[in-house]
């Protein structure tokens, strides 16, 4: 009976221990699978977050990254939830009205969205860059499913330069505007460009049909 009483402490916190260790796993392991909280965003040319998490997630303590990639240094560096919640740039009860919800400046950050989790990604700079053609296809990835009211993809100007000029709706051109697509877990848009080289931006607004949700994603490119 003694034995049993000095060894209850022990086995009590070795239960203790396993249930802090599980519930710190949960928080620092990057969401992948698809539940009801997952939500979606380009994938391919890759979003800025996106892009960040794809290429650092499994060594994002790594100090080589702030010479190799120093965009997304900066960017793990101000809020490392970016990059583990990529899938979740978005902004609830625009009522339509984006250019009102998301000021210049702010674009990328879907208008300084969700207690400000993702402002490193407006800091102007050489971000990495997807290279594409004039005729590409963007793919989003959709885990929860939610469809769409319709996609919005936009192009930068020729002539504004992404590596040294913040991104303002007049910066933009519409290339492409969808009807609506039901429910999936990735949805491809074809998209045609004319009078472009060199860096840009691909800007896709996704208005969700689940309700009044929007997702504003900066994908880098070079044509």
């Amino acid at each position: 009976m003694l034995a049993q009483d000095r060894t209850a402490p022990t086995q009590w916190a070795r239960s203790v221990l396993l249930a802090v260790l599980s519930a710190a796993m949960l928080v620092l392991t990057p969401w992948t699978g698809g539940t009801a909280n997952a939500h979606g965003s380009v994938v391919d040319p890759a979003s800025r977050n996106y892009g960040c998490w794809q290429r650092w997630g499994s060594d994002h303590l790594n100090p080589d990254m702030a010479q190799e990639d120093p965009m997304c240094w900066q960017a793990w560096q101000a809020n490392p939830n970016a990059m583990w919640n990529w899938n979740g740039l978005y902004r609830n009860n625009v009522g339509g009205n984006h250019q009102g919800q998301v000021p210049n400046g702010q674009l990328c950050s879907g208008g300084r969205t969700e207690g400000g989790r993702y402002n490193s990604l407006d800091t102007v700079g050489n971000w990495k860059k997807t290279r594409v053609g004039n005729s590409f296809t963007i793919r989003l990835d959709d885990q929860a499913q939610h469809g769409a009211d319709y996609f919005r993809v936009y192009v930068t100007r020729q002539g504004f330069n992404p590596n040294t000029q913040s991104l303002g709706w007049n910066n933009l051109e519409l290339i492409e505007e969808t009807g609506r697509y039901g429910s999936a877990p990735t949805y491809n848009i074809p998209v045609n460009v004319s009078g472009r080289s060199g860096d840009h931006i691909i800007y896709t607004v996704w208005q969700a049909s689940h309700m009044d949700q929007v997702y504003y994603l900066c994908s880098d490119v070079t044509f």
